[in-house]
């Protein structure tokens, strides 16, 4: 279950042991499970914010694994993933603490991004990454099968949805994911452009932005500078890579993700969205079947009278 962590302070009623009631604390050895993994009021979440937003990024994650439980980091091993990868192989701190990767495998990705991950796992041999693809499809020729050829031209938002919205969401489940590190940037344009360091989403799960404050070129530099892997289609003039159906190179002067989804009103894949966005659609489609199935079956009876 991810942390709950909640945006308006409430008061919960805690079930104490006899210890607990008598030292009207509760602690990290109190045996009850209700106790939240991470609270965040709301004036504490902007208070984070506020200080947060004046650190470098090293800071931040430094703070990050010294104060989040059940940390991950979600990666598409963009570059400012990459990056953040590289500083917490390199992060001195008194417990050293892995922060294992969740990589979702669209199974629409580049040969070049999975060429990247097998180099990942040669640099950074200590750390984990977890691989969840789409459930019960384990290649693009299964995925067609279960969903039609060409979703994402049919209906990216299912695409969205089974490619990438679902298998996230599994991954928090099953790995019992609390927070989350991401490669976003404010300077990555669209939605991203008022980014907060760190963000709690609909169903408490902890977003921690830890470049959020940096340039393209600072994450370049960086890893020029440190010798860090790299998607060798950002060689040829990509800049942001996802699917390689919906990924474009970009020309001087655009923004960073303007190779991405081109030509199209959207700027996200889904896994950033409102969950309560995806909910509301599932449902819509769920009501579109029933009204479907319920005229078939009208259609049927008709044709029996006649």
């Amino acid at each position: 279950m991810p942390s709950r962590a909640l945006a308006d302070f409430e008061t919960d009623e805690l079930s104490m042991s006899d210890h607990d009631v008598e030292s009207g604390y509760i602690s990290g050895s109190s045996s009850d499970t209700s106790f939240p993994e991470v609270f965040f009021t709301k004036p504490h979440l902007t208070f984070l914010n506020r200080q947060l937003q004046n650190l470098e990024p090293q800071d931040i994650l430094r703070w990050c694994i010294t104060t989040l439980p059940s940390l991950f980091q979600t990666t598409a091993f963009g570059m400012t993933g990459l990056v953040t990868l590289d500083m917490l192989s390199k992060l001195k701190v008194p417990r050293p603490q892995n922060v294992n990767l969740i990589f979702l495998d669209t199974l629409h990705h580049f040969s070049e991004t999975l060429d990247l991950l097998e180099r990942v796992r040669d640099q950074y041999p200590l750390i984990n990454i977890h691989i969840f693809k789409p459930d019960r499809a384990e290649n693009a020729e299964q995925f067609s099968q279960r969903y039609g050829e060409r979703l994402w031209e049919t209906n990216d938002k299912l695409y969205d949805w089974a490619a990438k919205v679902e298998p996230a969401q599994r991954a928090y489940r099953e790995l019992q994911v609390h927070a989350v590190l991401t490669g976003r940037r404010r300077s990555q344009g669209g939605k991203r452009g008022d980014l907060d360091v760190i963000e709690v989403d609909e169903a408490g799960l902890v977003k921690v932005n830890p470049l959020a404050n940096w340039s393209f070129q600072q994450v370049h530099d960086y890893i020029t500078a440190n010798s860090v892997p790299y998607n060798e289609l950002l060689d040829r003039g990509y800049k942001s890579i996802g699917d390689w159906h919906s990924t474009q190179p970009i020309h001087e002067g655009e923004d960073e993700r303007a190779g991405r989804w081109k030509g199209q009103q959207k700027t996200e894949c889904g896994i950033h969205n409102p969950r309560s966005k995806f909910a509301q659609y599932l449902r819509q489609q769920e009501l579109k079947q029933q009204e479907e199935e319920l005229h078939q079956v009208l259609q049927s009876g008709l044709h029996a009278d006649s």
